[in-house]
């Protein structure tokens, strides 16, 4: 669930009209919800309160340091895949002591910054990088805490851009090779062995692939806490969220809606939680997961004004202001956004959604709104290439010149994958929490597009 929603006719974010942020900031703006990250964190955590647990965001996500503070002060850990990203904890309040460290291709001096950090642990991706780790370690005086990452090649049923639990991935090591490379660390002098990792992919929207792979790995696991005394077994992340039908998925009446078997309905943070928690508790070993979408994903919506609408032959355009450079998940995965109007169409505004209470109204009030007017309509950005858009042929109330929209569950992957592609500048960004808000990013400005460049002086 999430908290967008309609309320006399404008689209709210907690208790603040989003049109006042897009009003006070200007578009493109991103614009995130503190109050549904912390019901999405204290959720995962009470569902998982059988269980000795450590819940580290995945800090690539989204890594806006007022978004790593609000997790920080919740005692979150965090999981990074750079320097940067342990910087940027560490800039936020976060505790290293609680930051695991992954990432096929760690530098010399991002391993040497997080020694220095006394992290948690740092998640070994290959034999080559164990390794490498050690030698930086004994040149540092200092032992450092590591875990494997198993391959349990299971197949995530994900994007293959985003699946990386298999044997056609980069990370990892395989599962028959693992006890052979543990005995290898366990001979190293400046490792220790702390614990065992696996993350199968991201956006999985089933129990199943997450259970195999714990019952694949929990033997070895058993082994290695049996012979080297291991503290923790990291699950990894990856649990999905809605993003077809997330503007109704902020609501407790879709969640308990039969939406046939046809619906991609999501699966829940307790179902997720029942099918992955007998097998782990009999482990009894300290348990880390490393959600990041799922804490911030529906948490964030990208405002975006309509500049023009272009009509041809055959098609209808609206060219919004933000564009691939801003938000390019679409682009490069294809993956779908809903797109909602901050001002709700005129047929929606009749009733405050605040003051239905009535099943029946709710029922006719969605069923006016499926009657609505609408239009297909492809919704671009102004970026000179054919793949910058938002929306294909899509059915949406018509649109006009200046309307503010919201692109939907835009939390994560959004701004941490923006550009300045076309030396467009990035974004602002936007924290709501209660019925106050905060621009947390400036905009950037021409002047930043060529900060750092220099004049050439040949060598």
């Amino acid at each position: 669930m999430h908290s967008f929603r309609y309320r006399n006719g404008h689209l709210y974010c907690e208790d603040v009209d989003l049109a006042r942020v897009a009003d006070k900031s200007g578009t493109p703006v991103y614009v995130y919800s503190a109050g549904t990250i912390l019901d999405h964190y204290r959720r995962l955590d009470a569902a998982l309160a059988p269980l000795d647990h450590l819940i580290c965001y995945a800090v690539k996500a989204n890594s806006n340091r007022a978004i790593l503070k609000v997790l920080a002060d919740e005692g979150a850990g965090f999981d990074i895949v750079s320097g940067g990203e342990l910087y940027c904890v560490l800039a936020a309040g976060g505790d290293p002591a609680l930051c695991t460290f992954a990432g096929v291709g760690k530098s010399h001096e991002e391993i040497e910054y997080a020694l220095a950090r006394r992290m948690y642990s740092f998640t070994v991706e290959s034999e080559a990088e164990l390794a490498y780790i050690d030698r930086i370690a004994g040149a540092k005086n200092l032992r450092a805490p590591i875990a494997l990452r198993a391959n349990p090649n299971v197949d995530p049923r994900t994007h293959e851009y985003i699946s990386t639990g298999s044997h056609e991935n980069k990370f990892g090591i395989a599962l028959d090779r693992l006890a052979t490379v543990y005995e290898r660390a366990a001979k190293l002098r400046n490792i220790d062995i702390v614990g065992v990792q696996m993350h199968i992919g991201s956006q999985i929207t089933e129990a199943k692939p997450f259970a195999d792979a714990i019952k694949k790995v929990a033997p070895l696991v058993r082994q290695l806490k049996s012979k080297y005394g291991i503290k923790f077994f990291s699950i990894g992340g990856g649990l999905g969220i809605v993003y077809e039908s997330s503007f109704a998925s902020g609501s407790l009446d879709w969640w308990n809606a039969d939406h046939g078997t046809s619906a991609k309905h999501q699966l829940s943070i307790q179902q997720y939680v029942d099918a992955i928690l007998r097998p782990l508790r009999e482990l009894k070993l300290r348990i880390l997961l490393e959600p990041g979408r799922l804490l911030v994903g529906n948490a964030g919506v990208l405002l975006t004004r309509v500049r023009y609408i272009k009509r041809t032959g055959q098609k209808k355009f609206a060219i919004v202001d933000a564009g691939m450079n801003d938000l390019i998940r679409p682009a490069l995965y294809h993956s779908y956004h809903e797109i909602v109007p901050v001002k709700e169409p005129s047929c929606r505004a009749s009733v405050s959604d605040a003051a239905v209470t009535s099943k029946s109204t709710r029922l006719r009030l969605a069923t006016a709104r499926q009657e609505s007017k609408t239009e297909k309509i492809d919704i671009v950005g102004p970026v000179c290439e054919s793949g910058d858009f938002f929306a294909l042929d899509r059915q949406m109330p018509e649109l006009r010149e200046c309307d503010l929209l919201a692109i939907m569950s835009a939390g994560a992957y959004g701004f941490v994958m923006a550009s300045n592609y076309n030396s467009r500048p990035l974004p602002v960004e936007a924290l709501v929490r209660g019925d106050k808000f905060a621009l947390i990013r400036h905009r950037q400005t021409k002047e930043d597009l060529i900060r750092g460049e220099i004049d050439p002086k040949w060598l």
